[in-house]
């Protein structure tokens, strides 16, 4: 092995996040314990990603992600697979991959862990999307099991008062249908840890997110994607809690150091929406080739950027709020304050949107959403057509001259 090839090997050793293995060894974990829930007395719910976790967790029951297993099949190239099974069944091509795969993997014990365990519950939340009800409700059925909708209004501006009290109402009928289901009564104080564990934890990630401020970054909205996971799964548990001070304890380290992800950082982007999972490493690779750090984005933070709204000591109501205050879940004029506070919070050069074909919501309004970030900050925008899920919708070609195309325009910008 030459000078060279050694010294390339030893700087990709160093920018490797250490604590990516202990991620893995915890969803493990996690995935044996649901697997085997009834086997340890203990009831499983499929839950909505955007849906409140905290009391599936005051009340021992073991919650799993349908949307992170299409993450997982997505990452795994076997999303086209199970997509068309679903098809084969007489779902639409046009309908959510996360959805299709799910129900192909439903029906095969499909997927990179063998399909997910049969649930006793599902609870769904529409604050991500519309998608998702008939989606569990096609669940509930298949399973033949209950089903909780909480019903989050949309925020155009502000939320309303009466709003506020619609889905405060549904939160206490949640938590009346989770005392029904489990055959025992919440216990306020159980809940009130986990609230502060939630809470903890949502500070914790967005502590995290906040290091790629530094220059250059030490992680990229790529490694982002991947340590989302706990969030989403295991929020409000100390094993979140402990997990994400180890990222962000690593994060600092290596700033100290000064490792950034992408070397010699030029350029700093933004993402919005899914990421294309199956494609990952392609596009953290194409970008890192041009000096472009994709330093933080509108996905990711969705899990930590309502936690202001929650008050532990009036948690059921507040939490409700902060449920219903989700990115997907506002207005175009919200998401482009967004953008705004990631551009100064994060000194962006420009803006890298996904027009994602299974998710509408995050998707339709894009087009309205760039032009009006480009004339208010003067951020140049990409946008690109893939899917989160399903390979048959990406064109690496095509894709690949667009990056190439937008850098030019940033280079010539910075000239």
């Amino acid at each position: 092995m030459s000078e060279k090839d050694t010294n390339k090997d030893a700087e990709k050793e160093r920018k490797k996040i250490k604590t990516v293995k202990q991620m893995k060894e915890i969803m493990t974990e996690y995935y044996i314990a649901a697997k085997n829930a009834s086997i340890n007395n203990k009831k499983v719910a499929w839950i909505t990603s955007g849906g409140p976790v905290e009391p599936l967790i005051a009340m021992d029951v073991i919650p799993v992600y349908p949307e992170n297993h299409g993450a997982m099949i997505g990452a795994s190239k076997m999303g086209v697979d199970l997509c068309n099974k679903a098809e084969e069944m007489g779902y639409s091509r046009d309908l959510c991959s996360y959805a299709r795969s799910d129900i192909g993997a439903s029906v095969t014990n499909g997927g990179p862990i063998g399909g997910l365990p049969d649930p006793d519950f599902l609870v769904c939340c529409n604050n991500i999307c519309g998608t998702v009800l008939k989606w569990y409700e096609i669940q509930a059925r298949y399973y033949n099991v209950p089903l909780f909708i909480l019903d989050t209004p949309f925020i155009h501006r502000a939320m309303p008062e009466e709003s506020k009290r619609y889905v405060s109402t549904q939160m206490n009928n949640y938590i009346s249908f989770l005392e029904k289901i489990c055959e025992k009564p919440m216990e306020a104080d159980i809940l009130y840890e986990v609230a502060q564990r939630s809470l903890e934890a949502q500070k914790l990630w967005q502590k995290v997110l906040d290091t790629a401020m530094t220059k250059p970054a030490p992680m990229t909205a790529f490694d982002a994607f991947f340590h989302l996971a706990l969030i989403v799964t295991l929020r409000g548990t100390q094993q979140a809690v402990d997990y994400y001070q180890n990222l962000l304890d690593e994060m600092n380290e290596r700033i100290e150091a000064g490792i950034g992800m992408v070397s010699n950082e030029r350029y700093r982007l933004l993402w919005d929406n899914l990421p294309v999972w199956y494609r990952t490493k392609w596009f953290s690779e194409k970008f890192a080739s041009h000096g472009a750090s994709l330093v933080a984005d509108s996905y990711t933070a969705a899990w930590s950027g309502c936690f202001h709204l929650i008050d532990e000591d009036n948690f059921l109501e507040s939490t409700a709020i902060a449920y219903s205050s989700v990115y997907l879940n506002v207005s175009i004029d919200n998401m482009v304050e967004n953008f705004k506070n990631l551009k100064a919070k994060y000194d962006a050069d420009g803006i890298v949107m996904h027009s994602n074909r299974s998710c509408k919501p995050y998707s339709l309004g894009q087009y309205d959403l760039s032009r009006i970030i480009t004339k208010e900050t003067g951020l140049p925008v990409l946008i690109f057509e893939a899917d989160m899920v399903d390979e048959r919708n990406f064109s690496e070609g095509q894709i690949e001259n667009r990056i190439d195309a937008f850098m030019e325009t940033l280079r010539e910008k910075s000239v």
